[in-house]
């Protein structure tokens, strides 16, 4: 099946599954505020390439599709309650997100703060149920990973140490850092994730979490091409205001010509990592070569 298409039926598969699970229900008026503004920030929004990774790695080991959309289901909720919270004033203070406006813009700062934890908390509840995988110690497994990934050595810390760095000297090195964690982590875990599911052994493990760290880094970078050079149209969201903002990043360390020749070496890396797997990765590095390419 073509890269695209595929990727389009498997974020349709997720969206259905999460209207499902955030179905609105007969409850108390601010309740149902906050099932409102969780669907805001997890429905109709983005490629889903987060849990499309996950899904994918796990294809590699023979998983179950179903067990691996639930598992991207959490994933995704993790995702969509950071953008949440990234774009509230105290953080990068965003009026827009996918084409619309932001949910603290929407629903209020309040309602948007709870409905980013609600999504998060979520994610661990929908990990821990027998449809993502019988064994009870892949449960908690994968739920170790998530909770890794998203707290302080992870995204929350990356969040962080990018909000210290405006309008400090950074170097290369420690945009880096900063990056791996904030983007990254959640890279890493789709591809961990899936192998977890997978029971996949060591060297296979280590090959995915080379894969997911250069691709981490290449989709950051490539956002922040986009923040430099694109278009509110394409991007969904406001652009050319990192350098405003005086946000580290790797383009207005290296310039755009470098920058794009080190997301090319970065494609290149997550290629080469996977070479394991031979032609059974072919959808993983199209994922590679599709987020060196992107324009929103």
């Amino acid at each position: 099946m073509p890269f695209l298409q595929e990727l389009k039926r498997v974020a349709a598969l997720l969206e259905i599954r999460l209207d499902q699970l955030l179905k609105p229900e007969p409850t108390h008026s601010g309740q149902a505020r906050l099932i409102e503004a969780m669907r805001y920030g997890v429905l109709d929004g983005g490629k889903r390439m987060r849990p499309f990774l996950l899904v994918e790695t796990a294809r590699l080991f023979g998983v179950a599709e179903d067990a691996a959309i639930e598992a991207g289901m959490a994933l995704e909720c993790v995702h969509c309650y950071s953008l949440m919270h990234d774009d509230l004033p105290a953080m990068d203070d965003d009026k827009l997100r996918r084409g619309r406006p932001t949910a603290h813009v929407a629903f209020g700062e309040a309602t948007a703060i709870l409905a980013g934890d609600a999504l998060l908390t979520l994610a661990f509840e929908i990990l821990s149920r027998t449809s993502v995988h019988q064994d009870a110690k892949v449960r908690v497994d994968l739920i170790a990973l998530l909770a890794r990934a998203a707290g302080v050595n992870g995204m929350a810390g990356g969040q962080a140490l990018d909000l210290a760095a405006e309008g400090q000297n950074t170097t290369a090195l420690e945009v880096s850092r900063m990056q791996a964690m904030k983007t990254g982590a959640l890279f890493g875990f789709a591809c961990a994730a899936g192998a977890v599911l997978g029971g996949a052994d060591a060297p296979a493990r280590d090959s995915l979490a080379a894969y997911a760290a250069a691709l981490g880094q290449a989709f950051q970078l490539a956002d922040d091409l986009l923040d430099a050079e694109g278009d509110v149209l394409a991007a969904g969201k406001a652009v050319a205001k990192d350098a405003g903002r005086g946000k580290a990043t790797l383009v207005g360390l290296l310039g755009i010509d470098a920058a794009r020749a080190r997301l090319a070496a970065l494609i290149d890396d997550a290629e080469g990592a996977l070479a394991l797997f031979g032609d059974k990765a072919a959808t993983l590095k199209e994922i590679a070569r599709f987020i060196a390419a992107r324009r929103g």
